[in-house]
């Protein structure tokens, strides 16, 4: 009788190791695991038999072990067409990785301007925070990226949000570096361009003063 047990536990074992075989690499791993991989590779039909599924939310899966989702995949190869894509199909620009850094935070590290632009369209949260506090305007004026730093004013972020490291501000940092005249003058005037010059003012700029 054990015998018999053993040999039909042995074909059982034998049958399931046939199954696993015959299926192909991808069946043996998750949606997910399968959805990011199509991202990484930018293998469009592989992703849309996943994101066109009826009621399908995996757009917003997570890598396991880093957090990064499909958006932080593309942000980071700086692919706009990528990065449209998933937007469209329901990608939330606001989840965060285990860092606790949001698609816009990378985007701004990158200086990466126009995946910004298109995050905050989609409503991104300009004011979000990593896990020291900072908002992607501090990263922004810390890197003196005057372009992004016009951008994310324009879109409403807050200068005086201070981070939890230092508990200093987008604009105390700009005001503390000697190297950041620039940064600053751009925050004073809430991303604006420069003040045009007044009708008849003249300009002595390129004059130098008498010795």
């Amino acid at each position: 009788m054990l015998l018999m047990r053993n040999k039909a536990r042995a074909l059982f074992i034998a049958f399931l190791a046939a199954g696993l075989a015959v299926q192909p690499v991808s069946a043996q791993f998750s949606d997910s695991y399968n959805f990011l991989k199509a991202v990484d590779e930018r293998d469009g039909n592989e992703a849309a038999k996943y994101l066109d599924e009826p009621g399908s939310v995996i757009v917003n899966t997570k890598r396991d072990g880093t957090g990064e989702t499909a958006l932080h995949i593309v942000v980071a190869r700086r692919d706009e067409t990528w990065l449209s894509y998933l937007l469209q199909k329901g990608a939330n620009p606001n989840l965060a990785d285990r860092k606790g850094v949001t698609p816009l935070m990378l985007a701004t590290q990158l200086g990466f301007v126009e995946g910004a632009a298109r995050l905050i369209k989609n409503k991104a949260s300009v004011d979000g925070t990593n896990r020291s506090g900072e908002t992607p305007l501090i990263r922004a004026v810390q890197l003196r990226n005057p372009e992004m730093v016009r951008l994310l004013l324009k879109s409403g972020a807050n200068p005086d949000k201070r981070d939890a490291v230092a508990g200093l501000s987008a604009r105390e940092y700009a005001a503390q570096d000697g190297r950041n005249s620039a940064i600053l003058a751009i925050i004073e005037r809430g991303g604006q361009a420069d003040e045009p010059k007044k009708s008849g003012e003249l300009d002595f700029s390129g004059i130098a003063e008498p010795k």
